[in-house]
């Protein structure tokens, strides 16, 4: 049994724009007793689900802007909680976080929800993961919506890297307000509180402090090789239809990153400039994305 953390419900009360019915799971194979939570909006016998993968250090609420997006235009829209954050429990120990751990809770997800026809929606972590799902079970996914992300690859990542990887795991408790406000320019400082919500004290932030350290810089590490095999599938074998966001103030996954990731994704067309956007592009441009991702899948559909 792993032991952790369970925020109380009252952290989560008033939060803007999201007012989403809470999904709970926590008999998970292979995480049993650790409760799990998800967004599941809009119809669930639509013949397309949206799964929005978050990243680090955010939650579900990321995706509050584009969720109504796709609903209103008759999709499912799933957003869960990565084990660790928002209303999903979070275990105390650094250790127990791990690329496959994080990885095989999205694998047995969908399957546990029997998701189909899926358009994965992913940035930050939720693209270093969620990028290595379709190659497992490529029969369940059918469109990609890609924004400031990239790959595991085994190489250094970088004095940028190394700067957002100290801010996050120096300090004794990582001032995540502080945090966003520096990465999602214009985001509110309601909004940026709605971050810190998940975490009342250190103690339930082992998930955020280690995930900074699972960006493997060596190509002996923990999922360099599963991301590699994915780098060769998105590259060789993925037959869907891609849409690209781009942040263009993100010091991060930003411009350049997204460049190679363009020419890394068959098929991948120019991608949407977001100009203010920031590592977290979905705070500046969530609704515009998920329109024009729209707009463009039905224009591929009606070639």
């Amino acid at each position: 049994m792993i032991e952790a953390l369970r925020t109380p419900d009252h952290r989560f009360e008033n939060l803007p724009d999201y007012d989403f019915k809470p999904n709970y799971i926590d008999d998970l194979e292979g995480y049993e007793g650790l409760r799990i939570h998800y967004i599941d909006e809009g119809d669930k016998n639509s013949d397309d689900t949206f799964l929005l993968l978050h990243g680090e250090p955010s939650w579900s609420f990321l995706y509050r802007k584009m969720i109504p997006v796709f609903t209103k235009n008759g999709n499912r829209a799933i957003a869960p909680d990565l084990i660790g954050f928002g209303k999903s429990d979070k275990p105390i120990l650094e250790e127990t976080y791990t690329f496959h751990f994080h990885r095989n809770y999205l694998l047995k997800l969908i399957e546990r929800l029997n998701l189909y026809n899926i358009t994965l929606v992913v940035q930050d972590w939720g693209g270093l993961l969620g990028l290595t799902l379709p190659m497992e079970i490529p029969d369940r996914f059918k469109r990609l919506i890609i924004m400031n992300t990239a790959l595991i690859n085994g190489k250094p990542a970088g004095p940028v890297f190394a700067k957002w990887k100290g801010e996050i795991t120096k300090p004794e408790n990582v001032d995540l307000v502080k945090l966003f406000k520096t990465y999602a320019p214009g985001i509110s400082d309601k909004d940026a509180a709605a971050y810190e919500a998940p975490f009342p004290d250190k103690t339930y932030k082992a998930g955020v402090r280690k995930f900074p350290q699972l960006v493997a810089e060596e190509p002996h590490l923990e999922g360099v090789a599963t991301s590699l095999r994915a780098a060769e599938f998105w590259k060789n074998e993925w037959e869907g239809t891609t849409f690209m966001a781009v942040g263009m103030k993100d010091p991060l996954l930003g411009p350049p990153v997204m460049k190679h990731m363009q020419t890394l994704i068959k098929g991948c067309p120019e991608p949407l400039e977001i100009p203010n956007g920031g590592h977290f592009v979905q705070e500046a441009g969530g609704a515009l994305i998920a329109k024009k991702a729209l707009e463009y899948f039905d224009k591929i559909k009606n070639k």
